[in-house]
């Protein structure tokens, strides 16, 4: 029987080693935790974001700032509409969110985990944990891979370990390109005394502009205690991960609160001031924002306690182009460390994805996070770590 080895009892690791012909294969998993699936056990809140119910590849694919091109035909071949099934091939129901996430019925990250370890169980795959590899060569048609405290050989070797500085640097020892790793999906630092003290106030439908990097984005945006945050900032963030490294994270933004043009908001200011002139501007309602808000953002622009009647034009376009056009310094970033995804790892032009083996080293195989490959948050990045171990633990099943 061949033998294989698996770098990493992660989500890749492990789905691959679910999938794997266990009368073909002798697997071993090599993982240098004492105890496995650790992100994926604090993942979406412990619940576990196992999917994004997009189940149609040229959309899915959209969701991926990096690896878009190479992951359209791996979807096809095992999509979120397969995880489902699955899962409901091992007794695991999942459900649907609003917002298209898809979690456990059971609502706990423990439900996938006891699943993957079940499935090993059955296979009897044998588990390493403690098991940190120092080195990997390639002898003849074998590798011989070198860990802390043993050393094993295989005939075929799949690397999972996700975001991996010292496995990156093993692999470009043995000739695969690494492409420098940078953070991605996190939050924008920003000490502006327009937001002061707003911590926790939302905006729906924002939508955010870096002007020197000519990207934008719509979405829900949120204020934190450290600057701004929510899917709009993350989305951003992710598209921009290397052009805003490369700014050592200092760049202006330029912030439109409610999505709306500032001749619009001028007019309703106009009507409101026509409609009720004796009316307080601190008590005027418009566009649904928060009285916190609308008073800091009044305060700042240093608009006294008028009426709506004593409103000068001035005042009106201060108003609407602070709503519209708001322009926020930041100053670094915050990462959002229970979904910590980085943009860089193994070069794709170096991966035939039909199989998901190396093109310069035989029977070498990637899956998940160690490939140059990241995506927003929602569960895209675990279907990227199912998908691409499901080709493989396939390929390896139909070889004599």
């Amino acid at each position: 029987m061949k033998k294989l080895i698996i770098i990493g009892g992660g989500a890749s690791g492990f789905f691959l080693a679910s999938n794997i012909n266990s009368n073909k294969w002798e697997t071993i998993i090599l993982e240098q935790a004492k105890s496995p699936l650790q992100k994926l056990k604090i993942s979406g809140g412990g619940r576990c974001n196992v999917t994004n119910a997009c189940f149609i590849p040229k959309k899915l694919v959209k969701f991926y700032p990096r690896g878009s091109k190479e992951l359209l035909s791996v979807f096809n071949h095992f999509q979120p509409s397969d995880t489902f099934e699955w899962f409901a091939q091992k007794g695991v129901n999942l459900k649907i969110e609003n917002d298209n996430r898809v979690f456990p019925e059971s609502n706990s990250s423990q439900t996938i985990i006891d699943t993957f370890i079940e499935q090993a169980n059955k296979k009897n795959i044998e588990i390493d944990y403690n098991s940190t590899v120092i080195n990997i060569k390639k002898i003849n048609d074998k590798f011989e891979i070198i860990t802390t405290h043993s050393t094993y050989y295989a005939d075929a070797l799949v690397v999972a370990t996700g975001s991996s500085l010292k496995m990156w640097k093993i692999l470009n020892q043995i000739g695969h390109t690494i492409i420098p790793p940078v953070p991605s999906l996190f939050t924008f630092l920003c000490d502006d005394p327009l937001i002061h003290n707003l911590q926790g106030i939302s905006f729906p439908e924002a939508e955010i502009h870096i002007p020197l990097l000519k990207c934008k984005e719509f979405g829900p945006l949120l204020i934190t205690h450290w600057g701004i945050s929510g899917p709009a900032v993350l989305k951003l963030s992710a598209w921009s991960a290397r052009e805003l490294y490369n700014l050592n994270y200092k760049f202006v933004v330029r912030v439109n609160w409610i999505s709306e043009t500032f001749d619009k908001v001028k007019e309703a200011l106009i009507q409101e001031k026509e409609n009720h002139p004796k009316k307080s501007i601190y008590s005027v309602k418009l566009y649904h924002l928060t009285h916190r808000f609308w008073n800091n953002l009044l305060g700042h622009l240093q608009i006294n306690d008028k009426n709506l009647a004593d409103l000068s034009k001035k005042d009106i376009n201060k108003i609407a182009e602070s709503l519209t056009n708001t322009q926020l310094s930041i100053n670094g970033k915050n990462t959002h460390k229970d979904e910590f995804v980085t943009a860089g790892g193994v070069d794709l032009k170096e991966i035939d994805f039909r199989t998901m083996q190396s093109k310069l080293i035989p029977n070498l195989y990637f899956a998940g996070e160690v490939l140059n490959i990241d995506a927003l948050t929602g569960g895209f990045n675990f279907q990227a770590c199912w998908s691409e171990a499901y080709i493989i633990s396939q390929y390896l099943n139909s070889l004599n």
